[in-house]
């Protein structure tokens, strides 16, 4: 990705110098490059104010100045927008002020006297690197947004999933990897007792509530083999024998669950009792 020269050319760039004439200077070469939206101040103590009534894409800024230095208007401006980097590159006629500039949060600096040749390269090096910054920080915004409201989509998928199967089943289930249920909508252990845990997944110390509850161990024992093998299931027959010799007939649908990792979280699925016609 790389930026056009226009978008640089019409980047916001604020000159901070307390020499009018070293002001001047800077623009018309700034103008003379092509640039189109230059802001010029003499008052080192309205930077602040002016950068966050428009944040520029670039800060030239003197170092030496009466009152406010350089150092002292970075400073001011990190403590305005902490965490964000400093758009700023700095003037100066002293080598030793370099390091510590850049320590103090410069991206870059402009030995004075100045070269014409410099000052326009290291300008379009900086506005090349911050917008091509910001163009990436809007696109993660952009993404993230719609990340959002993808999964704002699938929540509300999932909430008209859950209402249609509900009409058309007499419960619906969810399960955590370990069998336990988390979800259960309808009479499921009204209908099929606590011992349908035990179809669904073996209990350990709890499989004697299914072996006296009067579930097929054939029909468990194929369920529990697409379960471990994680399959989906539709409309899987399942039958119930009574104390009182009745036998009831049910089927239940399911699929794996996955989370964002792709890693598997449970299962969940719908069952009925069918009714047979007297």
């Amino acid at each position: 990705m790389k930026q056009n020269q226009t978008e640089i050319l019409s980047a916001s760039i604020l000159i901070v110098n307390d020499q009018p004439a070293n002001v001047e200077l800077l623009a018309q070469l700034l103008a003379d490059t092509g640039y189109t939206r230059t802001t010029c101040l003499t008052n080192p103590h309205e930077v602040c104010a002016a950068h966050r009534a428009n944040p520029h894409d670039l800060i030239l800024l003197d170092l030496k100045m009466p009152g406010m230095d350089g150092f002292e208007v970075m400073q001011a401006l990190a403590a305005d927008e902490p965490g964000t980097i400093l758009p700023v590159i700095v003037l100066t006629a002293e080598p030793g002020h370099k390091l510590r500039a850049l320590q103090a949060g410069a991206r870059d600096f402009i030995s004075k006297p100045f070269e014409v040749a410099e000052v326009r390269t290291r300008i379009h090096n900086m506005l090349e690197t911050r917008l091509l910054y910001k163009k990436l920080a809007e696109q993660n915004r952009m993404l993230e947004q719609r990340v959002l409201e993808r999964t704002q989509e699938l929540a509300s998928s999932e909430s008209r999933f859950r209402s249609l199967t509900e009409l058309a089943s007499d419960w619906y289930w969810e399960q955590n990897v370990t069998g336990d249920f988390t979800t259960v909508s309808g009479p499921v252990f009204e209908m099929l007792g606590i011992g349908f845990g035990n179809f669904l997944s073996d209990r350990g110390a709890d499989y004697v509530a299914f072996r006296t509850s009067g579930w097929n161990e054939e029909e468990r024992a194929e369920l529990q083999s697409k379960i471990a093998s994680r399959e989906p299931f539709l409309d899987f027959p399942f039958t119930r024998i009574n104390v009182d010799g009745t036998t009831q007939n049910f089927r239940v649908s399911g699929e794996p669950m996955f989370d964002g990792s792709c890693q598997f979280a449970g299962y969940r699925g719908i069952g009925a009792e069918i009714l047979t016609k007297q």
